[in-house]
């Protein structure tokens, strides 16, 4: 078995450890006569790991009690919809901070709910940036504010997080959630699809302030209330059992690594090995991202002419470096570099630009 480096943007990159202990895992879990994947939700060994997930995500993000960790299905698109759903109240205006791709399509699906304004938009500028706080102004009866923490297909990334006062805020923060400290008790509700940073592809976590999820409307759709979900252990229905053992093993190493301090060390050092390569050379590469939103977790760049960049991805492709070449409507490269991409992977990327560009200078 030869292993390549993978920078695909998700599904993404897994630590090696915990395959292994999953490999070890999947004919029989724990002396229990099954594999996960046989294992009843309503079990004790299920129910175990389940609670030992919720608690390891809180611990590491520093919250008590007053939060909760649900496990849902649907990926961050569902939760595009059931954010407005619970929360967009009749005379109230859901604002949005409009920076890449997938906030855009989270606002596209809050209009059907309700009232919406853009707070701010990098649109015009290809989404090259994200907003300074004090360029945020919230609207009168603002319902909450929804801010993408990190622009998976842009390349950009939060670094200083809006002050909303009162009003919610609600993030998405599937690509960067569990790769660096942040002050998690600023956000009302924060959701992450899995398989870009923590987990496998088909379940969603969501962190929300319990008092925020109460007293949800009757009249929605039990598998798009929050409520639901926390009342019921995120097991109302059968949950995605497996997506949530693996995400419940790479939050455990994560805490081995060293907890979020120790991640946000080595993700700032893998990123700058390919920055640096970047603003070295700008004769030949060029970042999307203007540098103070560069994000930590997707490096985007261009080359010279779109020849040359079809030329890199098939031998990166060649060298072990998969994944690279940059989502369809931005083009150019992608470097997905997840808290599982070891720092080794990185370098090998740094080497391989600096060596192709002396073969094609």
């Amino acid at each position: 078995m030869s292993r390549i480096f993978n920078f695909s943007a998700g599904p993404a990159v897994l630590p090696v450890e915990v395959l292994e202990e999953a490999q070890k895992e999947l004919l029989e879990y724990q002396a229990t006569g099954m594999s996960i994947l046989e294992m009843s939700h309503r079990s004790k060994p299920f129910e175990q790991i389940n609670n030992e997930a919720q608690a390891d995500i809180k611990e590491l993000l520093g919250l008590g009690e007053d939060y909760c960790v649900l496990f849902m299905g649907g990926g961050a698109s569902l939760q595009f919809s059931a954010v407005p759903m619970n929360f967009l109240e009749p005379g109230k205006i859901a604002a949005y901070a409009v920076t890449g791709s997938f906030s855009d399509k989270a606002l596209k699906e809050a209009k059907k709910v309700g009232e919406t304004a853009i707070v701010f938009s990098s649109k015009e500028a290809k989404y090259n940036r994200v907003p300074k706080p004090e360029e945020i102004t919230l609207p009168a009866n603002c319902a909450y504010l929804h801010i993408t923490g990190n622009n998976t297909i842009e390349g950009t990334e939060f670094f200083e997080y809006p002050n909303t006062g009162e009003v919610p805020l609600i993030a998405d923060l599937s690509s960067d959630i569990l790769s660096r400290p942040i002050d998690a008790n600023k956000f009302t509700l924060i959701y992450a699809g899995a398989q870009k940073n923590i987990g496998p592809a088909g379940v969603v976590v969501v962190i929300a302030r319990k008092d925020f999820i109460k007293g949800r409307s009757k009249d929605l759709p039990e598998m798009l209330n929050y409520e639901t979900m926390m009342d019921n252990e995120s097991l109302y229905n059968t949950p995605p059992a497996y997506a949530i053992y693996i995400v419940g093993k790479v939050v455990k190493w994560i805490k081995a690594q060293g907890g979020l301090k120790a991640m946000e060390e080595r993700n700032r050092a893998k990123a700058k090995l390919i920055y640096d390569v970047i603003d070295a050379n700008p004769d030949f590469y060029k970042g999307y991202a203007d540098v103070d939103s560069r994000s930590l977790m997707n490096v985007t760049f261009g080359l010279v002419n779109e020849d040359l960049e079809k030329k890199f991805a098939e031998e990166a492709e060649q060298a072990g470096l998969s994944g690279l070449k940059g989502h369809r409507s931005v083009g150019g490269m992608r470097a997905s570099i997840y808290n599982a991409m070891p720092f080794e992977g990185c370098q090998a990327l740094a080497n391989f630009m600096l060596e192709f560009k002396e073969k094609n200078k």
